[in-house]
């Protein structure tokens, strides 16, 4: 029997090892995935105290911001497998361990750069879109704050992505939470003026949450350079020292991330617009359900990022055995959650409701009822959902992320959302007909992955490359 678990060989049941390692490693970054979503839900819920005006210009400058981001997010993303292949090759990996962090921050600020560049002008693209003047100009005062949480927040997903590859993601979860502190203590200042602070409005918004960023740096850089499971790597020895082969590798493996969760992302921004072209309620309603649904997709998302690690972690070291029984284990656990979390939203529509809304009142009615016909949807889409976010992750830890792009493409943008615009409007079906388009083009990913997935040594994805 072989084990990867930190190079030691494991007692007992493998499966049920596996099953205790998958767990350790993933409820961490699974609450830090939670963590990082507070964060966003805290700065919307403090922009409505300054009234609809801003809120709706904030949105307006979160989703402009948030494009970009993922992209940057994504190419972040590359680390994770790039460093826990070389970990599990080489279990006391340094200098190749330390110029893959090293590339992966440079990439963060050659990123950042043009990405600044184009949310400099968020108040023109906004006009260009057809924005109203007015809320277009407060939506560009807050992204000009709120740009400049790119770079830090990159350096952090850098920096965590090698705490994951080490199997020791929580301080990952400490730093976020405490950062979500902070970020509700410096919007409460800085938005609306307390402890003898300006009151900025929007633009303190967006301080805050480069603040934040910038903390979330800051503490995982203090934490891998002095904590002595990390220092001996020394991350910020020879910054200068360019390594372009590597960078080049990141890039090839970055790329196709960085684009599949913009496929994914952009549907979903895509399926918000259809649903106000039928009615504010339809808009309503999916607001509601997608919340929902995205809360629940941060535990599958969270068992994706950790199987990137178990996976690439057997795949460095060349034990086929291990690659297997790491897949499997976290694609059985996904799954499972969500086919819970659907029957909760099939069955209890209500009481999810009941968090955003006053059921009783008289015009709330079309909102709610929309909202539970769109949790139904949203609960046959959990199951499909979960699986490509766990297949993704398996392939990534065996660094096949081309093949995967093209199907998230295909699965999203040609057939998702034609298929969610025929039924909504030329069939009749509405919104009903948009989810059961996102929920086609989901399941056609994950039928796509899981495939891919069981061919891989046909295909040739676990020789070691």
């Amino acid at each position: 029997m072989s084990s990867i678990d930190a190079g030691v060989r494991a007692p007992g049941n493998p499966w049920r090892e596996e099953m205790r390692a998958m767990l350790q490693l993933s409820w961490p970054m699974i609450l830090t995935n939670l963590g990082q979503t507070a964060m966003t839900a805290t700065d919307v819920l403090m922009m409505g105290r300054l009234g609809p005006d801003a809120l709706a210009a904030g949105s307006l400058g979160a989703n402009l911001y948030f494009m970009p981001m993922i992209f940057g997010l994504g190419l972040m993303t590359a680390a994770s497998p790039m460093i826990a292949i070389e970990l599990g090759r080489k279990r006391h990996s340094v200098r190749d361990v330390r110029r893959t962090v090293r590339q992966g921050l440079w990439l963060s600020i050659m990123v950042s750069i043009p990405i600044w560049f184009f949310l400099w002008q968020a108040e023109t693209i906004l006009k260009a879109m057809g924005q109203e003047p007015r809320l277009a100009a407060m939506a560009g005062s807050y992204v000009h704050t709120l740009m400049w949480a790119n770079l830090p927040f990159y350096g952090y997903l850098v920096l965590r992505s090698f705490i994951s590859a080490l199997e020791r993601p929580r301080w990952a979860l400490v730093i976020v939470f405490a950062a979500v502190a902070f970020n509700v203590l410096a919007n409460w200042c800085l938005m609306f003026g307390n402890l003898g602070f300006p009151a900025l409005g929007l633009p303190g918004s967006g301080i805050a949450t480069a603040l934040s960023s910038a903390l979330m740096f800051a503490g995982m850089a203090w934490v891998v350079s002095f904590e002595r499971r990390f220092r001996r790597y020394r991350l910020f020895g020879r910054f200068w020292r360019a390594d372009w082969p590597r960078l080049k590798a990141f890039l090839k493996l970055g790329l196709p991330i960085a684009a599949l969760l913009l496929f994914e992302v952009s549907i979903f921004n895509a399926s918000s617009f259809l649903m106000g072209l039928i009615s504010a309620a339809s808009i309503a309603a999916y607001a509601i359900a997608i919340q929902v649904a995205s809360l629940a997709f941060m535990v599958p998302l969270g068992l994706g990022q950790a199987v990137t690690v178990r996976v690439g972690r057997a795949h460095g070291a060349g034990d086929h055995e291990a690659v297997t029984r790491a897949g499997w284990t976290a694609y059985a656990m996904g799954v499972g959650f969500m086919a819970v979390t659907a029957s909760v939203m099939i069955l209890f529509p209500q009481m999810l409701i009941a968090a955003f809304l006053d059921l009783d009142a008289p015009e709330n009615a079309e909102v709610v009822r929309l909202a539970a016909i769109f949790l139904a949807f949203a609960g046959l889409f959990q199951i499909v959902d979960g699986a490509q976010a766990v297949g993704g992750g398996m392939l990534r830890g065996l660094r096949d992320t081309t093949v995967p792009m093209i199907y998230a493409l295909i699965g999203y943008w040609g057939v998702g959302l034609p298929l969610g615009a025929l039924l909504a409007f030329p069939v009749g079906l509405e919104g009903r007909g948009i989810w059961m388009g996102l929920s086609a083009g989901l399941a056609v990913v994950a039928v796509l992955l899981l495939v891919r997935w069981l061919r891989r040594d046909r295909l040739g994805l676990t020789r070691q490359g």
